[in-house]
């Protein structure tokens, strides 16, 4: 049964990385690249490079190339840095987006709207990149470049070296195709950022409340028999009154903590409460957890 759930898991992975790979490459090779917008990375140098050998081949080096030639060094110095290990599903990662690359043809889809450029382009490419950290692995490129100045660089953290590798590549495409389209790479940065976070939290978001109150008791017998919702008793100290307390706190849905906190201002108007975010809720009335 347990080798059955495991086969299942990888093929999921991979077929996350899949989708994510063809979602990426979609988003360079139709949005980014006919309005020469460079978000970063190696296939923001690959777009750069692609105009600049216009004049000398027909069309430009293709993306697919020059994307898995850059990766073909890099590869090669983390087998003899890190190990097989290290490279693992960031090789497949890399093999599909280069693929997905040549397979797409270069559709100009905004017909040269840098707003929807951006937008979209950020959409599609952070759901890609999204599904593929959700399958565990990168596409290489300025990511693992990172990983391995860090491996002799310590005092810098991996994400400080990819945020400086890729302003260096928005730089260099600011200088090559001017400063409008250095701007909306960057808008299209945020977006794809927030939407790959979005799906690595998770989709599922609800109210955590942390509640202060004397009749503790009443309060978490509403919530347990009213809402059917489950409490927990923190217990804790007022470092002002120097008394012992009981902190309630229950996880709701958005729309239940509306009634969390009518229950508290008719049980005990002096009540104290918290309300905040919880980005992702797996469990018992919620969703389910991955086993």
């Amino acid at each position: 049964m347990g080798k059955l759930f495991y086969k299942k898991s990888i093929l999921k992975d991979y077929l996350w990385l899949l989708l994510g790979t063809a979602l990426m490459a979609f988003s360079i090779q139709c949005i980014y690249d006919p309005i020469h917008l460079v978000t970063g990375g190696f296939t923001g140098i690959a777009i750069i490079v692609k105009k600049i050998t216009g004049g000398m081949v027909d069309g430009g080096i293709p993306l697919w190339f020059t994307n898995f030639m850059l990766n073909v060094p890099v590869f090669l110095f983390s087998l003899k840095i890190k190990g097989k290990r290290f490279i693992g599903r960031t090789l497949v990662g890399t093999l599909l987006l280069s693929a997905w690359l040549y397979v797409i043809p270069s559709v100009d889809l905004t017909e040269g709207d840098y707003i929807l450029s951006a937008v979209f382009g950020g959409v599609i490419g952070g759901a890609g990149m999204g599904l593929i950290l959700l399958a565990k692995a990168t596409t290489g490129g300025t990511d693992m470049v990172a990983v391995l100045i860090q491996h002799y660089l310590r005092h810098y953290s991996i994400v400080q070296i990819m945020q400086f590798l890729d302003g260096a590549v928005v730089v260099i495409g600011l200088y090559i195709f001017g400063i409008r389209g250095a701007l909306y790479a960057i808008v299209a940065i945020f977006i794809t950022s927030k939407v790959s976070d979005t799906l690595m939290e998770g989709f599922k978001f609800a109210k955590a409340a942390y509640i202060i109150s004397d009749r503790y008791e009443l309060l978490a017998k509403k919530i347990l028999e009213d809402m059917d919702r489950g409490v927990t008793g923190l217990y804790a100290k007022g470092m002002y009154s120097n008394a012992d307390k009981c902190m309630l706190y229950c996880v709701v849905s958005p729309k239940e903590i509306v009634r969390v906190k009518e229950i508290v201002r008719e049980a005990d108007p002096n009540a104290f409460i918290i309300v905040s975010d919880a980005r992702e809720v797996l469990g018992e009335g919620f969703q389910e957890a991955a086993r």
